[in-house]
């Protein structure tokens, strides 16, 4: 992984070699002071929106903070290629976690909505307290269904069997498609064929 602590002592040095304080830095990149300090602390890491404007106002490259070090041109490319790799790497590993977490979203939702069910069904209470609480449960099952694709749609890529193409469909696409499991059947944005198409974490 990136090594956070010298990217902030990196971001300290350069803020000081402009002579400027932390709040000035913050005012300059539109965050607060306390965001400056996470940064230096090596609690954080500076928002990608806001990567080249930081970058712009200590004068150095993307590559440079990345690194934690003003990097030679000797070792530019080397550097850029290896910060290219970890980000992926790193993207990948966010992938998994986000897929993990669909899965305790969809069991959590599941496991909600039966408890509701049951709850109704065997409970001695009003009808309308009965109605109410089996709404609940399908209304708030759903909401958990919907997130759980929308995670499933950004994590990774899915990819067509007729072309290899990887892409990321738009949300609708994932919703109304035929599944099994994260195999989708789905039309290819590239070949324009219909496909079973499986999810994949890395993208070539």
């Amino acid at each position: 992984m990136m090594d956070q602590i010298k990217i902030g002592k990196f971001i300290a040095e350069r803020r000081k070699l402009k002579n400027m304080t932390q709040a000035q830095l913050a005012e300059r990149v539109g965050v607060t002071d306390r965001a400056v300090s996470k940064w230096e602390n090596g609690r954080s890491m500076p928002d990608s929106s806001i990567m080249l404007e930081l970058c712009g106002v200590l004068s150095i490259t993307v590559n440079d903070l990345l690194c934690g070090e003003v990097v030679t041109v000797n070792h530019y490319n080397e550097k850029m290629e290896n910060n290219l790799l970890e980000a992926i790497r790193e993207k990948q590993e966010a992938d998994k976690r986000l897929l993990r977490l669909e899965i305790v979203i969809g069991i959590f939702s599941i496991i909600f909505l039966l408890a509701c069910t049951f709850t109704a069904a065997y409970v001695n209470m009003p009808d309308w307290t009965r109605i109410l609480l089996i709404v609940v449960g399908f209304v708030l099952c759903l909401i958990g269904v919907a997130f759980g694709i929308h995670i499933e749609q950004k994590a990774g890529y899915y990819e067509c069997a007729k072309c290899g193409h990887r892409y990321v469909p738009k949300y609708g696409s994932v919703l109304m498609a035929m599944h099994f499991g994260r195999t989708r059947y789905m039309k290819c944005p590239e070949c324009g064929k219909r496909s079973w198409q499986k999810k994949r974490i890395g993208k070539d």
